[in-house]
């Protein structure tokens, strides 16, 4: 196995593990709750997991997404957060390598899965989650990024304030926080990327929930949480965003 494969390997074990952690702090942290005790237990029936049903992903699969004890059905977002945390770690190494940019990518990852699914589950983006972050956020940004700071407080200061527009016209179709959250990642990626962030989770956002709507999982005028769709427009222009408006330029030249 090469270096990049072993490497690789174990970043998706790393994120398989770190994602099942994720999930409880973001289904927790939202209801006030501690992230460490009382132990993981089935919300059916109160049994409490072994150490067999806690195997990120495969514990899921073997058990055929049901509670060893009441056989309720386990929501597929504990897998799913597992594994898409597991996946964007190699992605992020496919981007940087191990450099100082991977822990900036590596945070940027864990504040996504947090977010998605406290959202998702709760339409609701905890203060505490996004004050966890901040500090190492401004941090690796700091040290890292090869663009001038005044760069990312203006791609903070510009995403808090477009989404705080939005929110005031909207009159309430999102919550403010969402407002912080993308002031956060507007830090993480500076201008122009924070708007292009905002055009990929707008468009994310018009592609999913249309076609939620048009197979009849949601209704019309139903709340949708935009959270993850800030997430997704994130990581997308974190990823590509620089190869997107170079591209957007020379149609131009």
């Amino acid at each position: 196995m090469t270096m990049d494969a072993a490497v690789g390997a174990y970043l998706f074990v790393l994120g398989l593990v770190l994602g099942s952690f994720y999930n409880v702090v973001g289904l927790r942290l939202p209801r006030g709750e501690s992230v460490i005790y009382p132990p993981s237990s089935c919300g059916s029936c109160g049994m409490r997991l072994r150490a067999r049903h806690l195997v990120p992903v495969f514990s899921y699969i073997a058990s055929r997404g049901r509670c060893g004890g009441c056989r309720a059905k386990i929501s597929l977002l504990y897998p799913a957060g597992e594994l898409a945390t597991g996946l964007l770690f190699v992605w992020v190494y496919s981007l940087h390598g191990v450099s100082e940019g991977l822990w900036t990518g590596l945070l940027l990852v864990s504040l996504s899965v947090m977010v998605t699914i406290a959202d998702l589950k709760y339409m609701l983006i905890p203060n505490k989650l996004l004050l966890l972050f901040l500090v190492p956020l401004v941090a690796a940004v700091s040290f890292t990024s090869e663009l001038p700071l005044w760069n990312h407080a203006l791609g903070a200061l510009t995403g808090g304030a477009v989404l705080l527009l939005i929110v005031i016209v909207s009159k309430g179709g999102m919550g403010m926080g969402d407002v912080k959250l993308f002031a956060l990642l507007g830090w993480v990626l500076g201008l122009p990327l924070v708007l292009l962030a905002l055009i990929m989770a707008c468009l994310a956002g018009t592609v999913i929930g249309g076609t939620l709507l048009l197979t009849g999982h949601i209704q019309r005028k139903q709340p949708v949480p935009f959270g993850p769709f800030l997430a997704v427009g994130a990581l997308a222009a974190y990823g590509y965003g620089a190869a997107i408006v170079d591209w957007y330029i020379t149609l131009f030249i």
